[in-house]
């Protein structure tokens, strides 16, 4: 698991450490960065595959852009000539780059000023090391390191995590299967794509283990009693609609039983984000970390408690190590939050006096558990207890 996130001269972030759990959730008021913390790892796993350019980041939900955008600038601030970024993992492994481009004659990729690689005990790559030889300052070298290390190296395990990340922005349309999805992945598209086949191997994974997880998603949205992915729905749709091969179908339980089924196209919006999010969480396919950005959209808020209170035990039945980073807007989201469980961490992001990105990780301190049982935190954020929140 990555514990620590460097991040220097990035966006809006002159200089950050932020310290991981396995749920990490931003709130803030809108523009005070907390998409460019997504988007610097989304940068550095990038770094880790070996190329810095436009594909590689749209690859990972990140806004491409000019590096006068990428660099952090700002009156009281000389902007580094490099963005520098490191992950730090909990076997002590270390990922650490400077990334350089001209402002003024931007190149298609990003060049590696140094690159640093160590498993915890030994150095794999050093800064500096392109000094040594003709090679090309585009190419990562830590990327090409790993055909050389064991597959169960620390090294080999931080950077697969980093080069898996990604951050997701579901959209309905696309949920739906209405629309293709820019970016597809294993298990659901960056977008929401694929969410039916990632929903059959959620039942077969449910089946196998034999959890209740889809009886208990189910329950979330009330309304259904059966979710399952079929090809076979063509009586349910209308000719006109555009769908992709599989198609999720859901039994509605108030409806009549001979005409109780419903297709994505027809169903709540709600059921189909919190699916996404499950898929994410427990699907084997599913990345060792990611980001969801607006995890809270088209959520109401007693279903976005229900949500985010599961996030820590879906992640923790993983079949493999998983770590979430997302953000929200919605008060509710934190009233699903056990900050009791330090591995369940949120943290309040603001803008100071020079406009720089702050983040503060919030703990439960006793003066704010006295306020707590008075207050639920959903209340204390809108009461301005938290910090976080928009100046208007």
């Amino acid at each position: 698991m990555i514990r620590e996130v460097k991040i220097r001269g990035f966006k809006s972030i002159p200089k950050l450490d932020i310290k991981l759990g396995v749920v990490n959730c931003f709130i803030g008021a809108n523009g005070v960065g907390k998409s460019n913390v997504l988007e610097a790892v989304g940068v550095l796993g990038a770094a880790a595959h070996g190329t810095v350019d436009d594909e590689s980041l749209l690859r990972r939900g990140v806004r491409p852009g000019l590096p006068r955008l990428f660099k952090s600038s700002f009156q009281d601030f000389r902007s580094l000539p490099h963005i520098g970024l490191e992950a730090i993992a909990q076997t002590g492994a270390i990922y650490r780059v400077n990334l350089l481009n001209p402002l003024e004659s931007p190149e298609p990729a990003w060049s590696f000023k140094t690159e640093t690689l160590t498993d915890g005990a030994a150095t794999i790559v050093t800064d500096g090391v392109r000094s040594r030889g003709n090679l090309n300052p585009k190419a990562g070298l830590a990327a090409v390191s790993m055909v050389t290390l064991p597959s169960d190296s620390p090294a080999t395990r931080l950077l697969l995590q980093l080069q898996q990340f990604a951050i997701y922005c579901p959209n309905t349309p696309t949920l739906r299967g209405l629309v293709p999805d820019p970016q597809t992945r294993e298990p659901v598209g960056l977008a929401g794509g694929r969410l039916a086949e990632a929903v059959a191997d959620l039942r077969k994974w449910s089946n196998e283990v034999q959890s209740d997880v889809l009886d208990d998603l189910l329950g979330l949205v009330d309304w259904a009693v059966d979710v399952t992915a079929s090809r076979s729905v063509q009586a349910l749709l209308s000719p006109s609609v555009s769908r992709s091969q599989e198609v999720l179908k859901f039994k509605d339980r108030f409806m009549a039983s001979n005409r109780n089924e419903l297709t994505a196209f027809d169903a709540s919006e709600g059921v189909l984000y919190v699916l996404f999010t499950a898929a994410l969480c427990l699907s084997a396919r599913g990345p060792g970390l990611f980001a969801i950005d607006n995890l809270d959209q088209a959520l109401n808020p007693r279903l976005v408690t229900a949500l985010t209170s599961r996030l820590a035990g879906w992640l923790g039945n993983a079949s493999t190590p998983r770590q979430l980073m997302f953000t929200a807007h919605n008060p509710a989201v934190l009233d699903g939050l056990d900050l009791d469980n330090d591995e369940v961490r949120l943290f309040a992001v603001d803008r100071d006096s020079n406009g720089h990105t702050v983040v503060r990780r919030l703990v439960m301190t006793p003066e704010l558990k006295a306020l707590n049982s008075d207050f639920p935190l959903s209340r204390l954020w809108m009461m301005g207890h938290l910090g976080a929140v928009p100046n208007v």
